[in-house]
């Protein structure tokens, strides 16, 4: 079967043909079953941990530090992530992470204190970010280079759908057993998921440690970050300049979205909870209408105007929700949030393709760990500006992302479509 051509023999049905074009491998599906379980109860809880921390006696910093470890957590594990997966193999790397969300699920659901939602943190938290290298590192592994971004733009896509339900679900567990509980019973199923996942991604998922050259590769795996920054593209250092940039944009506010949406106990805003998990739901499936058909033209042409409308999307959000007081206004934002995601997949094949073939995994750690080490002191730095204002908060979020993506339109190179597979070219 030619994994490289899009057009199939007539005798296809159009179901093969579909999971041709979408690159579905059995381990590619294992490893969505996993995002959809993991995601779903990672989402059903920890949308409402700023609001859980301020119900335990966290005040404000509390939800800044949240914040700032979720970002910075996320860059220290980037590289060991990539690491363990270059050494262990996808398969074993994705169980080991699992295990530590697990662990953390656990500790946040047995002791209902905010000192122990931010010390189980130190392990969820983690997952998205450690993760990340071995799936890209399995998609570049399974799938031909010119189906690489369609296979990240279907695992971006997978990974929106707990994204969209699961504030829902969590929103209606703090309706019906009010936030404390509802969050903590959150968890509890999150926990059940997780333990699913890796179940079957211990079935699905192939054993990619089975041969010599793979226990070989593993072995020369670098555990140096130092080292591995000259791998490191000119072109790939433009992009991680502007993301950074973007990045401030995001994480200043990320935290206080919810907050300035739904409030607290003793200023309530706009929205209720449930209705919080709605726009969380908008924002979602405005992403998931996107993704397939800007993958595909992604594929088919060059990449940088893809990565540049994202960042502008970025950069309008803020200023979007800084004059959102209602749920309607509320909700076209939420669509200008999910827009961002527009050549998200992009930008992550664009690492993926510049990566060395066999450090991939290591390689965006190491962007992740540059990138979030220096944005966690936005994330940081959110609760003090937003102690000033909200909107000194907002403008400044948005200001960082003008910045980047003049950056980028300006210095980042362009990246032009791979030319056409020939007709004989062999599965990968």
């Amino acid at each position: 079967m030619d994994s490289n051509n899009l057009s199939t023999p007539p005798g296809k049905s159009r179901l093969s043909r579909l999971i041709e074009f979408l690159g579905l491998r059995r381990s590619i599906v294992g490893l969505l079953s996993m995002v959809i379980l993991v995601g779903m109860g990672e989402h059903m809880a920890e949308q409402f941990l700023p609001l859980y921390l301020m119900a335990l006696g966290g005040g404000f910093i509390a939800v800044g530090l949240l914040n700032g470890m979720d970002t910075l957590l996320g860059a220290l594990y980037s590289f060991p992530g990539g690491y363990l997966s270059d050494r262990l193999g996808t398969k074993r790397a994705l169980l080991l992470f699992n295990l530590a969300s697990m662990v953390g699920f656990l500790i946040v659901v047995i002791f209902p204190y905010w000192q122990a939602v931010l010390a189980g943190a130190v392990l969820f938290l983690s997952w998205t970010a450690i993760s990340l290298p071995a799936t890209m590192s399995l998609v570049a592994r399974v799938l031909p280079k010119n189906k690489r971004t369609m296979g990240v733009s279907v695992h971006s896509l997978v990974r929106r759908v707990p994204m969209a339900l699961g504030p829902m679900v969590g929103g209606l567990f703090i309706g019906v057993w009010g936030l404390e509980l509802g969050v903590r019973l959150a968890f509890v199923g999150a926990l059940a998921m997780a333990i699913i996942a890796a179940v079957l991604q211990q079935v699905m998922i192939e054993d990619d440690r089975k041969n010599p050259q793979d226990r070989a590769a593993a072995s020369s795996a670098e555990h140096n970050p130092l080292r591995l920054w000259k791998y490191m593209t000119p072109s790939l250092k433009q992009l991680l300049v502007a993301d950074i940039l973007v990045r401030f944009c995001q994480q200043i506010p990320n935290a206080f979205v919810v907050i300035w949406a739904v409030g607290t106990a003793k200023d309530p805003a706009y929205v209720s909870a449930f209705q919080f998990g709605v726009l969380r739901t908008i924002e979602m499936a405005t992403a998931i209408l996107i993704y397939i058909p800007v993958a595909y033209f992604a594929d088919k042409s060059n990449k940088k105007p893809f990565v540049v409308m994202t960042f502008v999307f970025f950069t309008a959000f803020p200023l979007m929700l800084l004059i959102s007081k209602s749920f309607m206004m509320l909700a076209m934002a939420f669509v200008l949030r999910g827009l961002k995601e527009f050549g998200e997949p992009t930008r992550k094949a664009l690492i993926m393709n510049l990566a060395p073939e066999d450090r991939k995994a290591g390689m965006f750690g190491l962007y992740y760990l540059i990138r979030d080490v220096i944005v966690s002191v936005a994330a940081f730095g959110g609760a003090f500006l937003w102690q000033i204002s909200p909107e000194v908060n907002l403008i400044t979020a948005s200001a960082f992302g003008a910045a980047g993506t003049i950056w980028f339109a300006l210095r980042g190179r362009d990246i032009s479509a791979p030319p056409p597979a020939p007709a004989t070219a062999k599965e990968e």
